[in-house]
Protein backbone atom coordinates (compact mmCIF):
# COMPACT_ATOMS: atom_id res chain seq x y z
CA UNK A 1 0.00 0.00 0.00
CA UNK A 2 1.07 3.53 -0.70
CA UNK A 3 0.95 6.55 1.41
CA UNK A 4 0.94 9.96 0.80
CA UNK A 5 3.73 11.77 2.15
CA UNK A 6 3.18 14.68 3.06
CA UNK A 7 3.77 18.61 1.38
CA UNK A 8 1.64 20.51 -0.72
CA UNK A 9 0.44 20.12 -3.90
CA UNK A 10 1.90 22.38 -5.52
CA UNK A 11 5.62 21.35 -4.14
CA UNK A 12 5.15 17.93 -5.96
CA UNK A 13 4.01 19.65 -8.54
CA UNK A 14 7.23 21.71 -8.92
CA UNK A 15 9.41 18.41 -8.08
CA UNK A 16 7.58 16.93 -10.96
CA UNK A 17 8.39 19.60 -13.29
CA UNK A 18 11.95 19.47 -12.03
CA UNK A 19 12.17 15.65 -13.10
CA UNK A 20 10.49 15.71 -16.34
CA UNK A 21 12.71 18.49 -17.85
CA UNK A 22 15.73 16.10 -17.33
CA UNK A 23 13.71 13.36 -18.60
CA UNK A 24 12.40 14.86 -21.57
CA UNK A 25 16.21 16.09 -22.67
CA UNK A 26 16.79 12.26 -22.96
CA UNK A 27 13.77 11.67 -24.68
CA UNK A 28 13.29 14.77 -26.87
CA UNK A 29 13.04 12.52 -30.49
CA UNK A 30 10.12 10.78 -28.47
CA UNK A 31 8.38 14.00 -26.85
CA UNK A 32 8.74 16.20 -30.28
CA UNK A 33 7.01 13.38 -32.61
CA UNK A 34 3.88 13.18 -29.95
CA UNK A 35 3.68 16.43 -30.74
CA UNK A 36 3.53 16.35 -34.36
CA UNK A 37 1.06 13.71 -34.84
CA UNK A 38 -2.58 14.59 -35.50
CA UNK A 39 -4.55 13.99 -32.22
CA UNK A 40 -1.71 14.28 -29.73
CA UNK A 41 -1.55 16.31 -26.62
CA UNK A 42 -0.48 19.78 -27.58
CA UNK A 43 3.50 20.53 -26.95
CA UNK A 44 3.56 22.02 -23.41
CA UNK A 45 6.97 20.99 -21.93
CA UNK A 46 4.88 18.42 -19.64
CA UNK A 47 4.83 14.66 -20.17
CA UNK A 48 2.06 13.15 -22.27
CA UNK A 49 -0.40 10.54 -21.01
CA UNK A 50 -3.36 9.08 -23.73
CA UNK A 51 -6.06 7.91 -21.28
CA UNK A 52 -8.02 5.38 -23.33
CA UNK A 53 -11.83 5.39 -21.67
CA UNK A 54 -13.99 7.58 -19.36
CA UNK A 55 -15.20 5.65 -17.37
CA UNK A 56 -14.58 5.65 -13.60
CA UNK A 57 -10.91 4.46 -13.67
CA UNK A 58 -10.03 6.88 -16.76
CA UNK A 59 -11.23 9.61 -15.10
CA UNK A 60 -9.63 8.49 -11.83
CA UNK A 61 -6.64 8.04 -13.54
CA UNK A 62 -6.49 11.61 -15.34
CA UNK A 63 -7.36 13.60 -12.09
CA UNK A 64 -4.42 11.85 -10.56
CA UNK A 65 -1.81 12.72 -13.43
CA UNK A 66 -3.11 15.86 -13.58
CA UNK A 67 -2.54 17.04 -9.99
CA UNK A 68 0.97 15.77 -10.79
CA UNK A 69 1.72 18.14 -13.54
CA UNK A 70 0.84 15.66 -16.51
CA UNK A 71 -0.85 16.70 -19.45
CA UNK A 72 -3.54 14.06 -20.41
CA UNK A 73 -5.87 13.22 -22.92
CA UNK A 74 -8.91 10.95 -22.48
CA UNK A 75 -10.75 8.90 -25.25
CA UNK A 76 -14.20 8.03 -24.75
CA UNK A 77 -16.02 6.66 -26.92
CA UNK A 78 -19.61 7.55 -25.89
CA UNK A 79 -20.17 9.31 -22.74
CA UNK A 80 -17.99 10.15 -19.56
CA UNK A 81 -18.67 8.38 -16.67
CA UNK A 82 -18.77 4.58 -18.24
CA UNK A 83 -21.59 2.13 -16.50
CA UNK A 84 -21.35 4.80 -13.49
CA UNK A 85 -22.85 7.85 -15.53
CA UNK A 86 -26.77 8.58 -15.29
CA UNK A 87 -28.31 9.46 -18.80
CA UNK A 88 -31.89 11.20 -20.18
CA UNK A 89 -34.80 9.53 -21.41
CA UNK A 90 -34.64 10.83 -24.87
CA UNK A 91 -38.40 13.00 -25.90
CA UNK A 92 -39.28 12.77 -21.86
CA UNK A 93 -38.53 16.73 -21.23
CA UNK A 94 -41.80 19.33 -21.73
CA UNK A 95 -42.54 22.63 -19.98
CA UNK A 96 -39.05 23.63 -19.21
CA UNK A 97 -38.20 20.57 -17.68
CA UNK A 98 -35.53 18.08 -17.16
CA UNK A 99 -35.77 14.78 -19.23
CA UNK A 100 -36.53 12.40 -16.82
CA UNK A 101 -33.37 10.77 -15.29
CA UNK A 102 -31.92 7.03 -16.38
CA UNK A 103 -28.96 4.94 -15.42
CA UNK A 104 -27.29 1.62 -16.53
CA UNK A 105 -27.99 0.83 -13.03
CA UNK A 106 -28.75 2.42 -9.58
CA UNK A 107 -25.15 4.07 -7.99
CA UNK A 108 -24.34 1.53 -4.64
CA UNK A 109 -21.31 3.23 -2.60
CA UNK A 110 -20.81 1.19 0.83
CA UNK A 111 -18.93 2.21 3.38
CA UNK A 112 -16.23 -0.90 2.19
CA UNK A 113 -15.24 1.64 -0.31
CA UNK A 114 -12.31 3.77 0.85
CA UNK A 115 -10.54 4.84 -1.89
CA UNK A 116 -13.30 6.19 -4.18
CA UNK A 117 -14.88 8.45 -0.83
CA UNK A 118 -11.20 9.79 -0.99
CA UNK A 119 -11.49 11.27 -5.22
CA UNK A 120 -15.10 12.11 -4.13
CA UNK A 121 -13.86 14.69 -1.48
CA UNK A 122 -11.54 16.18 -3.74
CA UNK A 123 -14.35 17.08 -6.68
CA UNK A 124 -15.55 20.61 -5.72
CA UNK A 125 -19.30 20.94 -5.41
CA UNK A 126 -20.89 24.43 -5.01
CA UNK A 127 -22.08 24.14 -1.14
CA UNK A 128 -20.60 21.38 0.29
CA UNK A 129 -17.04 21.40 2.33
CA UNK A 130 -16.67 18.30 1.01
CA UNK A 131 -17.23 18.10 -2.14
CA UNK A 132 -18.96 15.57 -3.88
CA UNK A 133 -18.67 13.09 -0.92
CA UNK A 134 -21.31 15.61 0.49
CA UNK A 135 -23.69 14.16 -2.14
CA UNK A 136 -24.01 10.60 -0.63
CA UNK A 137 -27.01 10.05 1.33
CA UNK A 138 -27.55 6.65 3.51
CA UNK A 139 -31.06 5.02 3.31
CA UNK A 140 -32.02 3.96 6.72
CA UNK A 141 -33.49 0.31 6.24
CA UNK A 142 -33.52 -2.30 3.17
CA UNK A 143 -35.71 -5.12 2.77
CA UNK A 144 -35.60 -9.06 1.45
CA UNK A 145 -39.14 -8.91 -0.46
CA UNK A 146 -40.48 -12.64 -0.80
CA UNK A 147 -42.83 -13.67 -2.89
CA UNK A 148 -45.77 -16.46 -3.10
CA UNK A 149 -47.61 -14.68 -0.35
CA UNK A 150 -44.90 -14.81 2.15
CA UNK A 151 -44.16 -11.71 4.30
CA UNK A 152 -40.69 -9.55 3.67
CA UNK A 153 -37.85 -9.01 5.55
CA UNK A 154 -37.82 -5.51 6.48
CA UNK A 155 -34.93 -4.44 8.07
CA UNK A 156 -33.12 -0.78 9.88
CA UNK A 157 -29.65 -0.41 9.01
CA UNK A 158 -27.51 0.57 12.41
CA UNK A 159 -25.58 3.51 11.95
CA UNK A 160 -25.00 6.58 14.08
CA UNK A 161 -27.31 9.11 12.96
CA UNK A 162 -29.98 6.80 11.39
CA UNK A 163 -33.21 7.33 13.00
CA UNK A 164 -35.60 4.47 12.66
CA UNK A 165 -38.36 4.51 10.45
CA UNK A 166 -41.96 5.31 11.98
CA UNK A 167 -43.19 1.98 12.45
CA UNK A 168 -47.47 1.12 12.83
CA UNK A 169 -48.50 -1.95 14.63
CA UNK A 170 -49.60 -3.74 11.37
CA UNK A 171 -45.80 -2.55 10.33
CA UNK A 172 -44.77 -4.30 13.56
CA UNK A 173 -46.50 -7.68 13.20
CA UNK A 174 -45.67 -8.14 9.43
CA UNK A 175 -42.05 -7.73 10.14
CA UNK A 176 -42.25 -10.39 12.66
CA UNK A 177 -44.46 -12.31 10.57
CA UNK A 178 -41.50 -12.40 7.85
CA UNK A 179 -38.94 -13.07 10.61
CA UNK A 180 -41.05 -16.08 11.98
CA UNK A 181 -41.86 -17.80 8.44
CA UNK A 182 -37.88 -17.77 7.78
CA UNK A 183 -36.87 -18.99 11.15
CA UNK A 184 -39.62 -22.23 10.36
CA UNK A 185 -38.30 -22.96 7.12
CA UNK A 186 -34.48 -22.50 7.56
CA UNK A 187 -33.61 -25.23 10.07
CA UNK A 188 -31.54 -23.96 13.00
CA UNK A 189 -28.78 -26.61 12.16
CA UNK A 190 -28.39 -24.93 8.57
CA UNK A 191 -27.84 -22.14 10.21
CA UNK A 192 -25.19 -22.77 12.98
CA UNK A 193 -23.49 -24.69 9.48
CA UNK A 194 -23.52 -21.48 7.96
CA UNK A 195 -22.21 -19.44 10.67
CA UNK A 196 -19.35 -22.10 10.96
CA UNK A 197 -18.58 -21.44 7.37
CA UNK A 198 -18.50 -17.81 7.72
CA UNK A 199 -15.97 -18.39 10.60
CA UNK A 200 -13.55 -20.91 8.42
CA UNK A 201 -13.50 -18.24 6.16
CA UNK A 202 -12.57 -14.82 8.70
CA UNK A 203 -9.93 -17.26 10.43
CA UNK A 204 -8.27 -18.42 7.03
CA UNK A 205 -4.93 -16.99 5.89
CA UNK A 206 -3.96 -15.66 2.53
CA UNK A 207 -2.54 -18.70 1.25
CA UNK A 208 -6.02 -20.89 1.93
CA UNK A 209 -7.77 -18.01 0.48
CA UNK A 210 -6.10 -18.06 -2.69
CA UNK A 211 -4.89 -21.60 -3.12
CA UNK A 212 -7.95 -23.37 -1.85
CA UNK A 213 -11.14 -20.83 -1.60
CA UNK A 214 -10.40 -19.66 -4.93
CA UNK A 215 -10.80 -22.79 -6.36
CA UNK A 216 -14.07 -23.43 -4.66
CA UNK A 217 -17.43 -22.79 -5.27
CA UNK A 218 -19.68 -20.77 -3.10
CA UNK A 219 -22.33 -23.29 -3.61
CA UNK A 220 -19.71 -25.84 -2.83
CA UNK A 221 -18.17 -24.13 0.45
CA UNK A 222 -21.61 -23.33 1.68
CA UNK A 223 -22.72 -26.87 0.91
CA UNK A 224 -25.80 -25.69 -0.91
CA UNK A 225 -26.75 -28.77 -2.61
CA UNK A 226 -27.62 -30.81 0.26
CA UNK A 227 -29.49 -27.84 2.59
CA UNK A 228 -32.89 -26.88 2.20
CA UNK A 229 -34.36 -24.45 -0.66
CA UNK A 230 -34.85 -21.23 2.01
CA UNK A 231 -30.66 -21.97 2.48
CA UNK A 232 -30.18 -22.11 -0.95
CA UNK A 233 -32.52 -18.70 -1.96
CA UNK A 234 -30.93 -16.53 1.05
CA UNK A 235 -27.75 -17.13 1.61
CA UNK A 236 -25.82 -19.15 -1.47
CA UNK A 237 -27.96 -17.57 -4.50
CA UNK A 238 -29.49 -14.89 -2.77
CA UNK A 239 -26.23 -13.35 -1.65
CA UNK A 240 -23.85 -14.13 -5.40
CA UNK A 241 -26.77 -13.41 -7.87
CA UNK A 242 -28.10 -10.47 -6.35
CA UNK A 243 -25.29 -8.69 -5.06
CA UNK A 244 -22.11 -9.98 -6.80
CA UNK A 245 -23.91 -10.86 -10.10
CA UNK A 246 -21.94 -14.17 -10.18
CA UNK A 247 -23.28 -17.56 -10.28
CA UNK A 248 -23.42 -19.76 -6.76
CA UNK A 249 -22.35 -22.67 -8.54
CA UNK A 250 -19.61 -21.33 -10.15
CA UNK A 251 -18.69 -18.04 -7.61
CA UNK A 252 -15.54 -17.99 -6.25
CA UNK A 253 -15.40 -18.55 -2.53
CA UNK A 254 -12.30 -16.11 -2.17
CA UNK A 255 -14.65 -13.04 -4.16
CA UNK A 256 -17.89 -13.89 -2.05
CA UNK A 257 -15.92 -14.13 1.27
CA UNK A 258 -14.04 -11.60 0.67
CA UNK A 259 -16.74 -8.93 0.20
CA UNK A 260 -19.00 -10.39 2.65
CA UNK A 261 -15.96 -10.19 5.34
CA UNK A 262 -15.93 -6.07 4.82
CA UNK A 263 -19.12 -6.17 5.08
CA UNK A 264 -20.05 -7.68 8.19
CA UNK A 265 -16.88 -5.19 9.38
CA UNK A 266 -18.69 -2.13 8.03
CA UNK A 267 -21.55 -2.94 10.06
CA UNK A 268 -19.27 -3.45 13.00
CA UNK A 269 -18.53 0.16 11.84
CA UNK A 270 -14.97 -0.87 11.50
CA UNK A 271 -12.72 0.14 9.16
CA UNK A 272 -15.30 1.60 7.01
CA UNK A 273 -15.85 5.30 5.30
CA UNK A 274 -19.71 5.51 6.33
CA UNK A 275 -22.98 3.47 6.59
CA UNK A 276 -22.92 -0.11 4.70
CA UNK A 277 -25.30 1.08 2.27
CA UNK A 278 -25.20 5.09 0.43
CA UNK A 279 -26.39 6.56 -2.66
CA UNK A 280 -26.16 9.94 -4.52
CA UNK A 281 -28.65 12.46 -3.49
CA UNK A 282 -28.83 13.55 -7.01
CA UNK A 283 -28.75 12.29 -10.34
CA UNK A 284 -25.10 10.56 -10.73
CA UNK A 285 -23.95 13.12 -13.17
CA UNK A 286 -25.88 15.64 -11.64
CA UNK A 287 -24.06 14.98 -8.36
CA UNK A 288 -20.75 13.38 -9.62
CA UNK A 289 -20.08 13.21 -13.25
CA UNK A 290 -20.33 16.53 -14.56
CA UNK A 291 -18.75 18.64 -12.04
CA UNK A 292 -15.92 15.49 -11.71
CA UNK A 293 -15.33 16.47 -15.58
CA UNK A 294 -15.81 20.32 -14.93
CA UNK A 295 -12.95 20.00 -12.32
CA UNK A 296 -10.71 17.99 -14.43
CA UNK A 297 -10.66 20.59 -17.12
CA UNK A 298 -9.45 23.02 -15.05
CA UNK A 299 -6.91 21.06 -14.54
CA UNK A 300 -5.98 20.38 -17.93
CA UNK A 301 -7.18 17.62 -18.82
CA UNK A 302 -8.31 17.73 -22.66
CA UNK A 303 -11.18 14.94 -23.65
CA UNK A 304 -12.20 13.87 -27.05
CA UNK A 305 -15.32 12.65 -26.68
CA UNK A 306 -16.99 9.94 -29.72
CA UNK A 307 -13.40 8.68 -30.36
CA UNK A 308 -13.47 5.09 -30.66
CA UNK A 309 -10.05 3.00 -29.19
CA UNK A 310 -9.34 0.52 -32.34
CA UNK A 311 -5.46 -0.44 -31.59
CA UNK A 312 -3.22 0.08 -29.46
CA UNK A 313 0.02 -0.75 -30.89
CA UNK A 314 3.66 -2.03 -30.51
CA UNK A 315 7.39 -1.28 -31.54
CA UNK A 316 9.88 -2.28 -30.27
CA UNK A 317 8.90 -3.71 -26.58
CA UNK A 318 7.08 -0.07 -26.17
CA UNK A 319 3.42 0.86 -27.68
CA UNK A 320 3.98 3.58 -30.69
CA UNK A 321 0.91 5.18 -30.92
CA UNK A 322 -2.91 3.87 -30.43
CA UNK A 323 -5.28 3.93 -33.78
CA UNK A 324 -8.30 5.56 -32.50
CA UNK A 325 -11.78 6.98 -35.14
CA UNK A 326 -13.04 10.47 -34.73
CA UNK A 327 -16.44 10.83 -34.12
CA UNK A 328 -16.62 11.99 -38.11
CA UNK A 329 -15.45 8.44 -39.30
CA UNK A 330 -11.95 9.65 -40.03
CA UNK A 331 -8.92 7.06 -38.75
CA UNK A 332 -6.05 8.78 -36.96
CA UNK A 333 -2.94 7.71 -34.86
CA UNK A 334 -2.70 9.74 -31.60
CA UNK A 335 0.54 9.57 -29.40
CA UNK A 336 2.10 10.45 -26.11
CA UNK A 337 4.89 9.85 -23.77
CA UNK A 338 2.67 7.01 -21.49
CA UNK A 339 -0.53 5.41 -21.95
CA UNK A 340 -3.53 4.28 -19.40
CA UNK A 341 -5.64 1.43 -20.90
CA UNK A 342 -8.62 2.76 -18.71
CA UNK A 343 -11.13 0.42 -21.33
CA UNK A 344 -13.62 -2.44 -19.83
CA UNK A 345 -11.56 -5.56 -19.77
CA UNK A 346 -14.34 -7.04 -22.97
CA UNK A 347 -13.15 -4.22 -25.04
CA UNK A 348 -9.59 -3.49 -24.21
CA UNK A 349 -8.22 -7.38 -25.06
CA UNK A 350 -9.61 -6.58 -28.33
CA UNK A 351 -7.62 -3.25 -28.62
CA UNK A 352 -4.30 -4.98 -27.97
CA UNK A 353 -2.35 -5.69 -30.94
CA UNK A 354 -0.37 -9.17 -31.41
CA UNK A 355 2.81 -7.06 -30.68
CA UNK A 356 1.32 -6.05 -27.46
CA UNK A 357 0.66 -9.22 -26.50
CA UNK A 358 3.68 -10.46 -27.17
CA UNK A 359 5.61 -8.28 -25.37
CA UNK A 360 3.35 -9.23 -22.05
CA UNK A 361 2.03 -12.55 -21.89
CA UNK A 362 0.26 -11.04 -18.66
CA UNK A 363 -2.82 -9.72 -21.36
CA UNK A 364 -2.89 -12.90 -22.81
CA UNK A 365 -4.17 -14.13 -19.44
CA UNK A 366 -7.19 -11.90 -19.97
CA UNK A 367 -8.79 -13.34 -22.25
CA UNK A 368 -9.88 -15.65 -19.34
CA UNK A 369 -11.47 -13.58 -17.58
CA UNK A 370 -15.42 -13.75 -18.02
CA UNK A 371 -18.17 -11.08 -18.08
CA UNK A 372 -21.96 -11.36 -17.64
CA UNK A 373 -24.76 -9.22 -18.03
CA UNK A 374 -26.31 -7.30 -14.93
CA UNK A 375 -28.78 -4.52 -16.42
CA UNK A 376 -30.79 -1.66 -15.32
CA UNK A 377 -34.31 -0.42 -15.88
CA UNK A 378 -36.30 2.25 -14.90
CA UNK A 379 -39.83 2.39 -13.97
CA UNK A 380 -41.49 6.16 -14.03
CA UNK A 381 -44.80 6.46 -11.55
CA UNK A 382 -47.47 8.46 -11.12
CA UNK A 383 -47.23 7.60 -7.63
CA UNK A 384 -45.10 7.25 -5.01
CA UNK A 385 -45.35 3.52 -3.86
CA UNK A 386 -45.29 2.32 -0.02
CA UNK A 387 -42.01 1.01 -0.08
CA UNK A 388 -38.91 0.51 1.75
CA UNK A 389 -36.70 3.72 2.55
CA UNK A 390 -34.01 1.91 0.71
CA UNK A 391 -33.06 -0.94 -1.39
CA UNK A 392 -35.36 -4.02 -1.41
CA UNK A 393 -33.75 -6.95 -2.62
CA UNK A 394 -36.19 -9.79 -4.65
CA UNK A 395 -34.52 -13.19 -3.74
CA UNK A 396 -37.26 -14.76 -4.96
CA UNK A 397 -37.59 -13.36 -8.37
CA UNK A 398 -36.28 -15.89 -11.56
CA UNK A 399 -34.57 -12.38 -12.42
CA UNK A 400 -32.42 -11.59 -9.58
CA UNK A 401 -33.74 -8.23 -9.11
CA UNK A 402 -32.78 -5.43 -6.91
CA UNK A 403 -34.32 -2.06 -6.58
CA UNK A 404 -34.80 1.21 -5.15
CA UNK A 405 -37.22 4.38 -5.48
CA UNK A 406 -34.99 7.47 -5.78
CA UNK A 407 -37.28 10.14 -5.37
CA UNK A 408 -37.21 10.73 -1.56
CA UNK A 409 -33.21 10.09 -1.82
CA UNK A 410 -33.31 13.64 -3.86
CA UNK A 411 -34.27 16.03 -1.19
CA UNK A 412 -32.94 19.16 -3.66
CA UNK A 413 -35.33 18.09 -6.55
CA UNK A 414 -39.02 18.30 -6.95
CA UNK A 415 -39.49 14.76 -9.44
CA UNK A 416 -42.60 16.49 -10.85
CA UNK A 417 -42.20 19.88 -11.00
CA UNK A 418 -38.02 19.02 -12.27
CA UNK A 419 -38.35 16.12 -14.54
CA UNK A 420 -40.35 15.04 -17.63
CA UNK A 421 -43.89 15.92 -18.35
CA UNK A 422 -45.07 16.95 -15.01
CA UNK A 423 -46.80 13.74 -14.20
CA UNK A 424 -43.98 11.49 -13.07
CA UNK A 425 -43.27 11.41 -9.76
CA UNK A 426 -40.86 9.20 -8.79
CA UNK A 427 -38.35 6.72 -10.47
CA UNK A 428 -38.12 3.29 -9.78
CA UNK A 429 -34.30 2.16 -10.66
CA UNK A 430 -34.17 -1.60 -10.72
CA UNK A 431 -31.23 -3.97 -11.25
CA UNK A 432 -32.11 -7.24 -13.59
CA UNK A 433 -28.99 -9.42 -12.51
CA UNK A 434 -29.97 -13.16 -13.98
CA UNK A 435 -30.83 -13.04 -17.83
CA UNK A 436 -30.56 -16.54 -18.24
CA UNK A 437 -33.50 -18.31 -16.46
CA UNK A 438 -37.04 -18.08 -17.90
CA UNK A 439 -38.95 -15.85 -16.17
CA UNK A 440 -43.00 -16.09 -14.76
CA UNK A 441 -44.84 -14.29 -17.71
CA UNK A 442 -43.62 -15.69 -20.52
CA UNK A 443 -41.38 -18.24 -19.68
CA UNK A 444 -38.73 -16.98 -21.59
CA UNK A 445 -35.34 -15.55 -20.42
CA UNK A 446 -34.60 -11.90 -20.83
CA UNK A 447 -32.37 -12.16 -23.60
CA UNK A 448 -34.88 -14.18 -25.09
CA UNK A 449 -38.18 -11.09 -24.63
CA UNK A 450 -38.09 -8.06 -26.63
CA UNK A 451 -37.78 -5.12 -25.09
CA UNK A 452 -41.24 -4.36 -24.16
CA UNK A 453 -41.52 -8.02 -22.91
CA UNK A 454 -38.44 -7.80 -20.73
CA UNK A 455 -40.08 -4.45 -19.39
CA UNK A 456 -44.01 -6.85 -19.25
CA UNK A 457 -41.41 -9.35 -16.95
CA UNK A 458 -39.76 -7.66 -14.62
CA UNK A 459 -42.99 -5.43 -13.84
CA UNK A 460 -44.68 -8.26 -13.19
CA UNK A 461 -42.10 -10.02 -10.87
CA UNK A 462 -42.09 -6.99 -8.86
CA UNK A 463 -45.52 -7.27 -8.08
CA UNK A 464 -44.88 -10.70 -6.99
CA UNK A 465 -42.69 -9.79 -4.55
CA UNK A 466 -44.55 -7.05 -3.11
CA UNK A 467 -48.02 -7.45 -4.04
CA UNK A 468 -48.71 -10.93 -2.95
CA UNK A 469 -49.35 -10.26 1.25
CA UNK A 470 -52.93 -8.38 0.68
CA UNK A 471 -50.86 -4.73 0.21
CA UNK A 472 -50.81 -3.68 -3.44
CA UNK A 473 -47.20 -1.66 -3.33
CA UNK A 474 -47.82 -1.15 -7.45
CA UNK A 475 -50.34 -0.78 -9.49
CA UNK A 476 -50.86 -0.97 -13.01
CA UNK A 477 -52.23 2.68 -13.39
CA UNK A 478 -49.53 4.17 -12.00
CA UNK A 479 -46.88 3.35 -14.14
CA UNK A 480 -45.88 6.08 -16.25
CA UNK A 481 -43.32 4.70 -18.84
CA UNK A 482 -40.03 2.47 -18.77
CA UNK A 483 -36.34 3.01 -20.02
CA UNK A 484 -34.31 -0.30 -20.88
CA UNK A 485 -30.48 0.61 -20.83
CA UNK A 486 -29.61 1.24 -24.49
CA UNK A 487 -26.43 -0.60 -24.31
CA UNK A 488 -28.99 -3.83 -24.76
CA UNK A 489 -29.40 -4.49 -28.26
CA UNK A 490 -30.48 -7.18 -30.37
CA UNK A 491 -33.07 -8.89 -27.74
CA UNK A 492 -35.62 -11.08 -28.69
CA UNK A 493 -33.19 -12.07 -31.64
CA UNK A 494 -30.76 -14.72 -31.74
CA UNK A 495 -27.68 -12.97 -30.95
CA UNK A 496 -28.70 -10.34 -28.40
CA UNK A 497 -25.62 -8.22 -26.96
CA UNK A 498 -24.78 -5.85 -24.29
CA UNK A 499 -22.75 -3.10 -24.47
CA UNK A 500 -22.22 -3.15 -20.76
CA UNK A 501 -21.51 -6.35 -19.43
CA UNK A 502 -20.03 -7.02 -15.87
CA UNK A 503 -17.06 -8.85 -14.20
CA UNK A 504 -17.94 -11.88 -12.78
CA UNK A 505 -15.95 -14.03 -10.92
CA UNK A 506 -16.28 -17.91 -11.19
CA UNK A 507 -13.58 -19.86 -9.62
CA UNK A 508 -9.86 -18.86 -10.68
CA UNK A 509 -10.25 -15.38 -12.11
CA UNK A 510 -8.26 -14.24 -9.47
CA UNK A 511 -4.79 -15.45 -10.54
CA UNK A 512 -5.91 -14.36 -14.50
CA UNK A 513 -6.44 -10.33 -13.21
CA UNK A 514 -3.83 -8.74 -14.64
CA UNK A 515 -1.26 -5.93 -12.27
CA UNK A 516 -1.52 -2.00 -13.37
CA UNK A 517 2.03 -2.23 -14.34
CA UNK A 518 2.86 -4.23 -17.38
CA UNK A 519 6.29 -4.72 -18.69
CA UNK A 520 5.92 -2.57 -21.61
CA UNK A 521 7.24 0.38 -20.02
CA UNK A 522 5.15 3.02 -21.31
CA UNK A 523 1.57 1.09 -20.95
CA UNK A 524 -0.33 0.80 -17.70
CA UNK A 525 -3.96 -1.14 -17.00
CA UNK A 526 -6.59 0.47 -15.34
CA UNK A 527 -10.26 -0.69 -14.71
CA UNK A 528 -12.29 -3.09 -11.96
CA UNK A 529 -10.54 -6.36 -14.04
CA UNK A 530 -7.26 -5.22 -12.54
CA UNK A 531 -5.66 -7.45 -9.40
CA UNK A 532 -7.07 -4.63 -6.63
CA UNK A 533 -7.40 -5.58 -2.90
CA UNK A 534 -11.51 -5.41 -3.85
CA UNK A 535 -11.60 -8.32 -5.31
CA UNK A 536 -14.98 -7.06 -7.29
CA UNK A 537 -16.38 -5.60 -10.39
CA UNK A 538 -17.01 -2.19 -8.36
CA UNK A 539 -16.41 1.42 -9.09
CA UNK A 540 -13.82 1.14 -5.92
CA UNK A 541 -12.28 -1.37 -7.69
CA UNK A 542 -11.60 0.68 -11.42
CA UNK A 543 -10.50 3.97 -8.71
CA UNK A 544 -8.37 1.78 -6.95
CA UNK A 545 -6.52 -0.05 -10.02
CA UNK A 546 -5.99 4.12 -11.23
CA UNK A 547 -4.65 4.82 -8.91
CA UNK A 548 -1.81 2.09 -8.82
CA UNK A 549 -1.67 2.42 -12.60
CA UNK A 550 -0.73 6.24 -11.89
CA UNK A 551 1.95 4.78 -9.00
CA UNK A 552 3.26 2.59 -11.36
CA UNK A 553 3.52 5.61 -14.23
CA UNK A 554 5.20 7.61 -11.79
CA UNK A 555 7.85 4.91 -11.11
CA UNK A 556 8.51 4.57 -14.50
CA UNK A 557 9.14 7.82 -15.11
CA UNK A 558 11.10 8.35 -11.49
CA UNK A 559 8.88 11.26 -10.65
CA UNK A 560 9.78 13.18 -7.23
CA UNK A 561 5.56 13.26 -6.78
CA UNK A 562 3.91 11.94 -4.13
CA UNK A 563 1.94 8.36 -4.91
CA UNK A 564 -1.82 7.83 -4.59
CA UNK A 565 -2.61 6.40 -1.68
CA UNK A 566 -4.04 2.79 -2.46
CA UNK A 567 -6.17 1.67 0.58
CA UNK A 568 -6.89 -2.27 0.65
CA UNK A 569 -10.10 -3.40 2.60
CA UNK A 570 -10.00 -3.48 6.92
CA UNK A 571 -8.59 -6.45 8.25
CA UNK A 572 -9.14 -7.08 12.23
CA UNK A 573 -6.17 -7.41 14.02
CA UNK A 574 -8.09 -9.66 16.76
CA UNK A 575 -7.77 -12.29 13.80
CA UNK A 576 -4.28 -12.27 12.92
CA UNK A 577 -3.38 -14.70 15.09
CA UNK A 578 -5.84 -16.96 14.17
CA UNK A 579 -4.72 -16.50 10.79
CA UNK A 580 -1.12 -16.95 11.54
CA UNK A 581 -2.02 -20.71 13.14
CA UNK A 582 -3.86 -21.17 10.03
CA UNK A 583 -1.27 -20.48 7.92
CA UNK A 584 0.69 -23.46 9.42
CA UNK A 585 -1.99 -25.90 9.59
CA UNK A 586 -2.32 -25.12 5.95
CA UNK A 587 0.89 -25.27 5.06
CA UNK A 588 1.37 -28.96 6.36
CA UNK A 589 -2.09 -29.90 4.36
CA UNK A 590 -4.21 -29.34 7.47
CA UNK A 591 -8.10 -28.29 7.09
CA UNK A 592 -8.83 -24.89 8.95
CA UNK A 593 -9.01 -26.11 12.88
CA UNK A 594 -12.74 -24.39 12.59
CA UNK A 595 -13.56 -26.22 9.64
CA UNK A 596 -16.30 -29.43 9.89
CA UNK A 597 -16.19 -29.88 6.41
Amino acid sequence: MAARTGGSRRAFIAGAAATTAGALSAAGAGTARAAAEPGAAPATGRRTVAVLGGGVAGMTAAHELAERGYSVTVYERRALGGKARSMDVPGSARGGRRPLPAEHGFRFIPGIYRNLPDTLRRIPFPGNANGVWDNLVAPREMMFARSGGREDLRAPIPWPGHSPAPLTPEEIGRALTGILQTLVRLPAHETAYFVNRVLVFLTSCEERREEVWERTPWWEFTRAARMSTEYQRILAIGVTRNIVATKAEEASTRTVGTLGEAFVFNLLGRGADGPPDRILNLPTNEAWITPWETHLRSLGVEFRIGWSVEEVRCEDGRVSGVAVQEPSGARRTVTADHYVSALPVERARRTWSPALRAADPMLGRCDALRTDWMTGIQFYLTERAPLVHGHLNCIDSPWSLTAIQQAEHWPSRDFAADYGDGTAVDCLSVDVSEWDRPGILYGKTAKECTREEVAREVWAQLKASLNDTGTTALRDSALHSWFLDPGVDGLGTPHPTNEDELLIHPTGTFHNRPSAGTRVPNFFLSGDYVAVDIDLATMEGANASARAAVNALLDRDGSAADRCTVTGLHRAPELESARRHDLWRHRLGLRNVLDLG
